[in-house]
């Protein structure tokens, strides 16, 4: 009898070890990006619900604490939160941060409306166009430049949607966007009718890697690293990343 009870405790302190071992969890800074990351739609987002996956498949939970983008970086920075979802790399950015492998490519497109002769190859081709920002955006390198030596007309707003509304009014001419988040925005803000007035170019400026990045002032954070990655890679090759994508480009994820 006091044998079977040693062996009936054993069990339960081997179960409650490893239930305990297994209660791990990560904090993430998140911002406002639909349709990739959003408090107000379902899985805070695609990329958001991408994260959550990855992580889960290696038994470690997300939390998520949505900021405006320049506080969501410096509670990372500084290693209040763990890490944040999901920015582009830059040799500034590598100093303070791990980066995942990719979590999405966002392909970035210059918008205008369907009443604007527009075509492009180069950044010469710019020159004579009204070109909508948005403030402390980081655009491809050749851009910057011109926009810097006043090669191109450049007019930066704080906001996405300012831009739009300044292309509806005629205000500029092209704003540059990502494709998706482009026409996401363009959908919750404007009419249907408005909405058939715009379209964009296919040729595109960038086509950057957006990756999950965590803070070099968390220890742990280099094996989080390597646990993220591979729940990532098992979720790309099982077809899931695909098709959360092609279901948040259907509108799936609004609440």
């Amino acid at each position: 009898m006091k044998i079977l009870k040693c062996i009936w405790i054993a069990v339960l302190l081997s179960f409650s070890a490893t239930a305990f071992a297994e209660d791990v969890s990560i904090r993430i800074t998140n911002g406002e990006w639909p349709p990739f990351l959003s408090e107000k739609i379902l899985h805070y987002g695609v990329v958001s619900r991408i994260i959550t996956e990855a992580f889960g498949a290696e038994g470690i939970r997300v939390e998520y604490g949505f900021f405006p983008w320049k506080r969501a970086f410096l509670l990372a920075q500084k290693g209040k939160w763990d890490g944040s979802a999901v920015w582009s790399f830059s040799e500034n950015r590598d100093q303070y941060f791990y980066f995942s492998n990719p979590v999405i490519q966002s392909k970035w497109v210059f918008f205008h409306l369907k009443t604007t002769k527009f075509d492009w190859k180069t950044v010469d081709d710019l020159k004579g166009f009204r070109i909508g920002a948005t403030l402390e955006y980081e655009y491809k390198k050749d851009f910057e430049d011109a926009e810097k030596a006043g090669k191109i007309n450049v007019q930066r707003v704080p906001k996405d949607e300012q831009n739009f509304e300044k292309l509806l009014r005629g205000r500029i001419d092209i704003f540059p966007q990502d494709l998706d988040a482009g026409y996401e925005m363009l959908n919750n803000i404007f009419s249907k009718e408005d909405i058939q007035k715009f379209t964009h170019h296919p040729r595109p400026i960038k086509d950057s890697p957006f990756h999950l990045i965590l803070s070099k002032e968390v220890e742990r954070n280099k094996e989080m690293l390597v646990r993220f990655n591979r729940g990532l890679k098992h979720l790309q090759e099982s077809g899931k990343v695909d098709q959360y994508l092609m279901e948040s480009r259907r509108g799936d994820y609004k609440k």
